[in-house]
C-alpha cells in the first residue's frame, strides 16, 4: 500500500537557523495535533473502515500526513532545532490518547475532520510566529492541505450519512487525487 518517493511534498527552505522556532515546529511532529498523531488516527481508521473507498482514501491521506511529518522534520533541522523525538515543544512525549478510537464510520470521519480543524488552527498560530517567508510558504501549504482533507472527510461523512452509491465514493479519490495535480507543476 505505502512507497517511499524521496522528493518532499514542498520545498523546505530556511534562510536563517532559528532554533526557538524549530522547537515550537515540534507540535506539528509528535503533539497532539501533529502529522504523526493524524496519520496514526487515519491509519488506525483505514482499518476500521468497511467501505473500501473510504479505506483507501484514509490510507491516501495518511500516507500524505506521514510526508508532511517529514517536511516538519526537515525544517525543523535546518533550523538548528532539537534532535527529533516524537515529544510536543514541551518535551511531552506523544501517546495514544491523541488518537481517536471509535468504530462507528460517522464518528471516525468527523473525529477526522476535526483533527484536520485543529492542525490547521495550530499551523495558523505558527505562521504568525516566523518572520522567514519560505516558512511561512511551507506552513501555508501545509496548512492548505489540512483544508483539503477536511473538506474530503466532511463529503465522506455526508455520503455515509446519505448511503450514497459507490461511485460517489470513488469520486473522493479522483478528488483527492486532483488536489495533488496543482503541486506537479
Amino acid at each position: 500500500m505505502f512507497s517511499y518517493s524521496k522528493p518532499l511534498f514542498f520545498p523546505v527552505n530556511v534562510q536563517h537557523r532559528d532554533p526557538v522556532f524549530g522547537q515550537v515546529l515540534l507540535e506539528h511532529y509528535g503533539g497532539k495535533d501533529s502529522e504523526y498523531s493524524a496519520a496514526t488516527q487515519y491509519l488506525n481508521h483505514r482499518s476500521n473502515m468497511r467501505n473500501r473507498y473510504l479505506r483507501d482514501l484514509l490510507g491516501l491521506i495518511a500516507a500524505e500526513e506521514m510526508g508532511h511529518m517529514e517536511m516538519i522534520a526537515v525544517a525543523i533541522n535546518k533550523l538548528g532545532g532539537p534532535p527529533l523525538s516524537y515529544v510536543n515543544s514541551q518535551g511531552i512525549p506523544w501517546n495514544m490518547s491523541y488518537v481517536d478510537q471509535n468504530l462507528d464510520p460517522i464518528a471516525m470521519l468527523q473525529a477526522d475532520v476535526e483533527a484536520e480543524v485543529r492542525a490547521r488552527i495550530l499551523y495558523n498560530q505558527h505562521f504568525n510566529l516566523t518572520n522567514d517567508p519560505d516558512l511561512k510558504k511551507m506552513i501555508g501549504f501545509l496548512g492548505s492541505r489540512e483544508d483539503v482533507h477536511k473538506h474530503l472527510f466532511q463529503r465522506a461523512q455526508m455520503l455515509v450519512q446519505h448511503s450514497a452509491p459507490s461511485e460517489q465514493f470513488n469520486d473522493l479519490i479522483i478528488e483527492y487525487k486532483m488536489s495533488l495535480r496543482i503541486f506537479e507543476h
